[in-house]
């Protein structure tokens, strides 16, 4: 049987005949469509605005990444930003980023006295006690490990402790500087505006 388009001494198939081992032949991939970079502005200054009003005018500005944190250390959220006011920013006014960053607001409620400076939760370091004296229990809490049995009573009397970051610690058990090893916390606490 004679095999038609094909050269019996050639291993290369006619021009004529397509080849079932040819690859096949596929346009160009189309390159990914590129995001347009993001532009860079000065930052403007934030500092003494209401939280929502700064909100609003970092978004005018191009600014759409945004977050904000008690700046009195309480772990509050601010739920109604009208009702908080900036007392910081972590990028300075006048910096000139990309409209991207982040920007961070420190915050306290409206009638609060803004911190000289954004007020750290404390830390447990060492596996020991730390003073939490002062603090607020919510804050107190997120310091110890999520498994510690804690008891929170009113030092002033028999409230129910309920919205923690509104209350602040009076006293400890264990003590400052005790290690932890699992045992129970015990604190007393009163409201802020209140005396231990």
């Amino acid at each position: 049987m004679a095999l038609v388009g094909c050269d019996p001494a050639s291993t290369e198939p006619s021009p004529d005949t397509p080849s079932p081992t040819a690859p096949a032949t596929t346009a160009p991939a189309p390159s990914p469509t590129e995001e347009e970079p993001a532009e860079t502005k000065a930052v403007p200054n934030f500092v003494g605005m209401g939280l929502q009003s700064a909100q609003d005018a970092a978004q005018e500005e191009g600014f759409y990444s945004l977050k904000s944190h008690d700046s009195a250390g309480r772990g509050r959220m601010q739920a109604f930003d009208r009702n908080w006011k900036v007392c910081s920013q972590n990028v300075a006014a006048g910096k000139v980023v990309s409209t991207d960053t982040t920007l961070d607001f420190g915050a306290v409620k409206l009638e609060e006295t803004c911190p000289t400076s954004d007020q750290k939760a404390p830390e447990a370091a060492g596996g020991k006690m730390p003073d939490l004296t002062g603090e607020s229990v919510k804050a107190a809490r997120s310091v110890l490990d999520s498994g510690t049995s804690i008891t929170v009573t009113d030092a002033a009397g028999d409230r129910m402790v309920l919205l923690e970051s509104n209350w602040k610690v009076c006293t400890q058990k264990p003590a400052a500087g005790t290690a932890l090893n699992g045992q129970p916390v015990e604190f007393t606490a009163v409201k802020f505006e209140e005396s231990c």
